[in-house]
């Protein structure tokens, strides 16, 4: 039972042109706020509590809020509903965490913070790419009632009041339009295809394929009567938790309701003349009138249908030709979403819609030719970090787009691509911390998410305690630092470690998590010695690329790929050439970042075996031990990959095999870490296929890595 106890709830509305008001404040963020409160003095075993909650928007920022103790009273003033709540659930912290509340007071750092989602409504209307498990084994999880409430909570608690979902084309799964009777879709449909990442065996990303269509399996029986309710309450309790919800798409990619693309495909759809229309005569073309007009129908009938849909995001690109016959892009979009607003907006003229317009095979100058009037709130989005979220805290890819965006007075949302870290757990506080400590004055707000994972359910964990978790769960803590850190970015060390104390049981906190801490230096450092932009380019827990783009990263890659620009770095190569000519070097050298490398590895791998003797280790936390460990020697293995790359560029340049031998030597300690990384991931988890970069297969590596010793021998 909760504890019994009083709330008094004030709203002060404030005006330059009225006294001020009192009256009850009646709000869900509140009550989930109060909730959190009485689990902890249940937790903590007080009995009452009194707080007095108030709304003053002149004392207080938009969700910001101040918290006074006075004696036995506690007066929590907000400068709207969401400071309200995020003082209360501060309040709620307090008591978990200290056992009482101090005066305390915070503002937004960054004023959105948000997460993404690349979203399988259905193998009919799938996300981005669902050529990967993660896509195809969640498809029933993201219609799972339970799941949204987990998450929507646990965003909320983490102080996220954004939540971005990616589809290119939801309206099918979502929408009944009553001029396009037969594009509604009933039922829940994923694949039984399996796939083998390969190049567009599924389709181009964001189409949909025959070889889907030819092997759809059903979920779920759901009316699309069923599915609207159900997610007209998923976003209801988003905004009873505070959060906006954006959809985002590619274009144009009618998918359902057009002709299904062939596997393999070569060149773009809609570059084809030939194609056969599909219902209503849809085609992916850009110059049909009938898509256009679908198009924008749909649009206005999703707003009409979800209330709480507080904004729009388009991307001009993908699978549209710069121009057709005197079209362009920024025209069929305005045609298209632009227009179905506006239709929207004469029905309901006092809904603000926000739009983000992607800057992504687009340029500032077109469009704001067709989007310069917009009647409500405009901004773009542009891809921060690449697709390398764990790469570097200091980023500065943003430099043209700020500028060209500067003229039009607009901010950015930053599209935050974590691409490199899908199994593994991951922590560091000062990466995150000065990661969003360094985001210009241009920004509007971030979204965290990957193109080629979907963070629903987890589905490769060997352990039958942990199979079958939520992402969000088994990642809590490094979703909490993305939140928390974006909210209030001089968060206490403190309360951090108490809070990883509460979740992960040890006779050795504080080695722990220091140990983690370091454990998690290794894959940035990896990524930036050796960079690759794009998600299909690499992937660090696997070394690999999509076989069209070279398959494993062996060392001979390693030789000469570049650095990540303005981090003061120097590759094999560059560094060999200048050492030979007797220059000068001021950058980071391959040996530095070895060093390190090797230093953090060490460090996890023997703190993580004195660790797991701890006979008080929950489960949660001997999986977390694993991972550091397996972190470790990955650490090692690129340690000792990097070293054999740079002999072998000094033999390469010199000649002489002295160089080849260490270059041997160097593989074959490489080859015995590989082995070690491989043992405790094969005892751990499943392999899997990742959608863009292909196989995160263990053995696999192991194989590859023999094949570069011999290779390497043979020189």
């Amino acid at each position: 039972m909760f504890k019994e106890y009083l709330f008094i709830l004030t709203l002060f509305s404030v005006s330059l042109f009225s006294c001020s008001t009192s009256t009850e404040i009646k709000s869900p963020l509140v009550d989930f706020a109060r909730e959190k409160i009485n689990e902890s003095l249940e937790e903590s075993g007080q009995e009452t509590l009194k707080i007095t909650w108030v709304i003053d928007s002149l004392q207080q920022k938009a969700q910001a809020y101040s918290i006074t103790v006075n004696s036995d009273e506690i007066t929590i003033i907000g400068g709207d509903e969401r400071g309200l709540m995020y003082g209360g659930l501060e309040v709620a912290e307090q008591l978990a965490l200290n056992g009482g509340i101090q005066n305390t007071s915070h503002e937004p750092f960054i004023q959105n913070r948000g997460l993404k989602m690349n979203i399988p409504l259905d193998a009919r209307t799938p996300s981005y790419d669902d050529s990967g498990d993660a896509a195809i084994r969640n498809v029933k999880t993201v219609w799972e009632w339970d799941f949204w409430k987990n998450y929507l909570d646990q965003m909320a608690t983490n102080r996220y009041n954004v939540l971005s979902l990616w589809n290119p084309h939801p309206f099918p799964s979502m929408i009944k339009l009553e001029k396009y009777p037969d594009i509604a879709l009933d039922d829940i449909y994923t694949t039984s295809y399996k796939p083998n990442g390969l190049e567009n065996e599924m389709g181009d990303p964001g189409l949909v394929s025959t070889v889907v269509f030819d092997n759809l399996k059903l979920v779920k029986k759901q009316s699309i009567d069923d599915k609207i309710l159900f997610w007209q309450k998923v976003m209801q309790y988003a905004h009873d938790r505070g959060i906006d919800i954006y959809w985002i798409n590619w274009n144009i990619c009618p998918n359902s309701v057009a002709t299904p693309v062939e596997p393999m495909y070569k060149t773009y759809r809609i570059n084809m003349r030939d194609e056969k229309p599909g219902k209503h005569g849809i085609t992916h073309q850009m110059d049909n009138p009938i898509t256009i007009a679908y198009h924008r129908a749909a649009t206005k009938q999703f707003l009409k249908t979800y209330p709480h849909v507080k904004g729009i995001g388009i991307t001009s690109g993908e699978h549209m030709p710069l121009t057709w016959e005197g079209s362009n892009r920024e025209e069929w979009v305005w045609n298209t979403y632009g227009m179905g607003i506006l239709d929207f907006k004469k029905e309901q003229p006092n809904r603000e819609v926000n739009f983000i317009h992607r800057v992504w095979h687009s340029d500032m100058e077109q469009i704001m030719k067709y989007w310069g009037d917009y009647p409500d709130t405009f901004d773009v989005s542009f891809k921060y970090a690449k697709a390398r979220l764990y790469s570097s805290p200091s980023i500065n890819f943003y430099d043209e787009h700020i500028e060209s965006m500067k003229q039009y007075g607009l901010k950015s949302w930053w599209n935050l691509r974590n691409d490199d870290i899908f199994v593994h757990r991951w922590a560091n506080t000062n990466y995150v911390r000065d990661f969003i400590a360094n985001m210009p004055d241009d920004t509007k707000g971030y979204y965290m998410g990957s193109d080629g994972y979907v963070w629903a359910r987890e589905f490769i964990s060997k352990n039958p305690e942990l199979s079958g978790e939520y992402e969000f769960d088994k990642h809590k803590f490094r979703f909490m630092l993305w939140g928390r850190l974006g909210y209030n970015n001089k968060l206490s060390e403190e309360i951090i470690f108490k809070t990883f104390k509460k979740q992960y049981v040890s006779d050795d906190a504080k080695l722990l998590f220091n140990t983690w801490q370091t454990a998690s230096k290794i894959i940035p450092q990896v990524n930036r010695f050796h960079w690759r932009n794009w998600d299909a380019d690499w992937s660090v827990e696997s070394c690999r690329a999509r076989e069209k783009l070279g398959g494993f990263r062996d060392v001979f890659d390693f030789v000469n790929n570049p650095v990540m620009q303005n981090q003061n770095l120097i590759n094999c190569k560059n560094y060999v050439t200048k050492t030979l000519a007797n220059e000068g070097i001021t950058e980071i050298t391959p040996v530095q970042v070895t060093d390190r490398l090797i230093s953090w590895s060490n460090t996890a791998i023997n703190n993580s075996k004195q660790l797991f003797a701890d006979s008080t280790a929950s489960v949660q936390t001997k999986a977390l031990l694993s991972d550091i460990k397996a972190m470790g020697y990955l650490g090692l293995f690129y340690a000792n990959k990097i070293d054999a790359a740079t002999n072998l560029a000094y033999f390469q340049q010199t000649n002489e095999k002295k160089y080849s031998h260490i270059a041997i030597n160097y593989m074959k300690r490489s080859l015995e870490a590989i082995q070690q990384y491989a043992s405790i991931s094969n005892t751990n988890y499943h392999s899997q296929m990742l959608a863009r970069p292909g196989a995160l297969n263990w053995n696999l590596m192991v194989n590859e890595v023999k094949k570069e010793v011999v290779a390497v021998s043979n020189l």
